[in-house]
């Protein structure tokens, strides 16, 4: 087996890459801007420059690389088919991996979606090392998730599987999410989610609440939580009866060993974490009341890990 392989996780602001050897040790990461203008033409061929620049920096030939693995923020299929991604302006479906191929003289490409690469790259040396199936939830701005079922992401017909950030939650929501839909889990469980359902909760009554003092961010809930604040506490008990309904949902049809949590709300991982399994067990089927559930550790470097696992 050739003895490096290149990770790469693609953003709407930059691109991470890193240099791998195929035990999953990181020889190197640095990034590169995302150059969304004229509908991400160069994007592309930008990746494709530095990872030729940098095998010439340390003197690698294709005979030492298995290949180049590349999350991207779209829906991805198995054959590397992108369906859109509007982050980077992408309006075409196209071959990925065979165009960055043809950039990269041959080497070899695989592509796919950038949350079912970082789930792959929790299970490859992350908190789900040792698990054969496992679910990656990622709560930040959106949620987003990653399925993996005998150590292989489920990609879905189209690339969409495991877009559990748009499992339908609610049926009285009237705001739109940004899908288009209404009522999304998404619209309560993304940081976003989370502040949404503080103001409705501060506009209903007037309650003292340490929150009427705080700025309105996911995080300020979280810490209102920790001091015992009684409003903020009702707010984290939607958050937790969404989120924890709906990967009831998602156990009773995958039927993982373990749920990863990722994303920038998975940081107050201690507080939130009994809300969320409280309601995972109330909802879920007997069969399934064991599934474990931790902390992704790998942060923002899950995609290029994933990624370059990927191609190996």
């Amino acid at each position: 087996m050739k003895e490096y392989a290149f990770g790469i996780d693609v953003g709407g602001t930059s691109v991470k890459i890193g240099l791998f050897k195929n035990d999953g040790t990181l020889v190197e990461k640095w990034s590169i801007p995302t150059h969304t203008e004229n509908n991400g033409a160069s994007i592309l061929g930008d990746i494709a420059k530095a990872i030729l620049a940098k095998m010439e920096e340390k003197k690698l030939t294709e005979a030492d690389v298995e290949g180049v693995g590349i999350g991207l923020p779209g829906a991805v299929d198995a054959q590397g088919v992108i369906h859109k991604a509007v982050n980077l302006h992408w309006e075409d479906t196209f071959n990925v991996a065979e165009r960055l191929s043809g950039l990269l003289n041959g080497l070899k490409v695989k592509a796919g979606n950038d949350a079912n690469v970082a789930a792959l790259g929790e299970a490859w040396v992350g908190s789900g090392k040792g698990y054969d199936s496992l679910v990656m939830v990622t709560l930040g701005t959106g949620v987003g998730g990653g399925v993996i079922v005998n150590g292989k992401i489920v990609e879905g017909a189209t690339g969409a599987a495991g877009e559990i950030g748009h499992m339908h939650m609610n049926d009285d929501e009237e705001k739109q999410c940004n899908c288009g839909n209404h009522g999304c889990l998404e619209q309560y469980a993304s940081a976003t989610g989370i502040v949404n359902i503080l103001e409705k909760e501060l506009a209903a009554s007037d309650e003292n609440s340490v929150m009427r003092q705080k700025k309105h961010t996911a995080k300020d809930v979280w810490d209102a939580v920790e001091e015992g604040d009684a409003l903020a506490i009702r707010v984290a008990e939607q958050f937790g009866s969404y989120l924890g309904k709906g990967l009831s949902i998602i156990a009773d049809v995958i039927n993982p060993e373990i749920f990863v949590i990722g994303g920038g709300v998975s940081l107050s991982g201690d507080v939130i974490m009994p809300f969320i399994t409280k309601n995972f067990e109330k909802h879920v089927f007997h069969a399934c009341r064991g599934t474990k559930f931790t902390r992704a550790i790998l942060g923002n470097d899950g995609g290029i890990y994933g990624a370059a696992k990927l191609v190996l």
